[in-house]
């Protein structure tokens, strides 16, 4: 029986609510990262040195990649609307939290928190993406919702660090806040409970035993196994590519360029390859060609000279990576029953922000003793290695 403020509810339809999350993702992830580049800066001006920057950049990744998966878990039995707003009041928190902070064990315990807000927020969008797009368009719904996400990624930064040097650090920490703020409110009024949207009712299973299946689930898997190497090279470009272009005598606002041009055509390609993964009969198949091209990259990058040649590469990179990475979340959401969405998007998000860790963490030493060039190369093999692996278990699960 309806409650009568759901009956007072008019369902929206896809094109709505596919808009009301892309916009909640870019202002969200907007905001989020507006002061990803601004508290290193900030934690040096109030006295911390490179090891304790190094451990508060980490301390969000470590948390948001601990909780994504749990959190996941329970935005299936209590529903997305709840966790994702509870994300973002974690993230407005943590954004007037840094705007008072004086020492750096204070970032440090105020970046932990950031990263539950991640947690939260993050997995539970994309699942709620999943849940009212029909099957055949699943593609073009991450590729939609993915670009609005990337677009917003690569502007926080640029809008963080003009609002730093025109107005100091702490302005950015307040404005961030402001910008999440008025995105939680748009979540409660605008984004309806998971119950009135969702096109298939959802089993009530125990946990233990929804675990149990996914884990035999092996195309699941298998998606998480290519996102953690996937995410592996992109910590690799994120944290060591600034060093080697310098190495090769590049400016940084050369390096920027680089990094400009990657998230740019990672960002528009989406949309079209969203389109395109509806189409094909098979979505593993994207997966595979993007991988590919995703590891030449890296491999690229290791042998770059010159300024055209790391923009060269960046484009191949962000190209690749908007192919595989949109076809890998719409397979995910293919491949789980609706149950477990919040689960197995939880352990994407959780793949994510491990393999960028785990790269960050122990590529550095193998960097120092075998050089840039032989660490990206270790690098595109790892990835190949690992699309091989998902290429077998998605041929073997189809014949099935």
């Amino acid at each position: 029986m309806k409650t009568a403020v759901q009956s007072k509810l008019r369902p929206l339809s896809y094109g709505t609510l596919l808009f009301i999350c892309c916009g909640v993702a870019f202002a969200g992830y907007l905001g989020s990262n507006m002061r990803l580049p601004v508290v290193p800066l900030y934690a040096k001006s109030i006295g911390a040195d490179t090891v304790q920057i190094g451990i508060i950049n980490s301390a969000f990744l470590l948390t948001a990649g601990i909780l994504s998966l749990p959190l996941g878990i329970l935005s299936d039995r209590f529903g997305r609307k709840l966790f994702a707003s509870m994300g973002l009041i974690v993230l407005t928190v943590t954004s007037f939290l840094l705007y008072f902070s004086k020492t750096p064990m204070q970032l440090l315990w105020i970046y932990l928190f950031f990263g539950a807000g991640v947690a939260a927020f993050g997995p539970t969008m994309m699942a709620f993406v999943a849940d009212f797009s029909p099957t055949t368009h699943l593609g073009r719904s991450y590729g939609w919702y993915t670009t609005a996400l990337y677009t917003s990624m690569s502007l926080g930064p640029a809008i963080g660090g003009f609002i730093a040097e025109e107005r100091g650090f702490l302005q950015v920490f307040f404005i961030s806040g402001i910008i999440i703020f008025l995105t939680f409110w748009v979540v409660v009024f605008f984004l309806p409970p998971t119950q009135l949207i969702i096109a298939e009712r959802p089993k009530k299973e125990k946990t233990s035993v929804i675990m149990k299946g996914l884990l035999k689930n092996r195309p699941l898997l298998s998606c998480w196994l290519v996102t953690l190497g996937g995410c592996f090279a992109l910590g690799m470009f994120i944290t060591f590519l600034p060093l080697h272009a310098q190495n090769q005598n590049l400016t940084i606002w050369q390096i920027g360029l680089v990094f400009a041009v990657q998230g740019i055509c990672n960002a528009i390609s989406r949309i079209p390859f969203g389109h395109m993964s509806d189409k094909v009969k098979n979505r593993s198949t994207l997966v595979v060609i993007g991988l590919i091209g995703f590891a030449a990259s890296m491999a690229g990058f290791g042998i770059s000279t010159r300024l055209i040649h790391f923009v060269s590469f960046a484009v191949a990179f962000g190209i690749s990576m908007g192919l595989a990475f949109t076809s890998i979340g719409a397979l995910i959401a293919e491949v789980v029953p609706v149950e477990s969405r919040g689960l197995a998007m939880g352990g994407y998000n959780t793949c994510i922000y491990f393999g960028m860790m785990i790269s960050s963490a122990s590529m550095g030493p193998i960097i120092r003793k075998i050089g840039f060039e032989s660490g990206f190369l270790i690098t595109a093999v790892i990835n190949l290695f690992l699309v091989g692996f998902f290429y077998l278990l998605m041929k073997e699960s189809s014949r099935k």
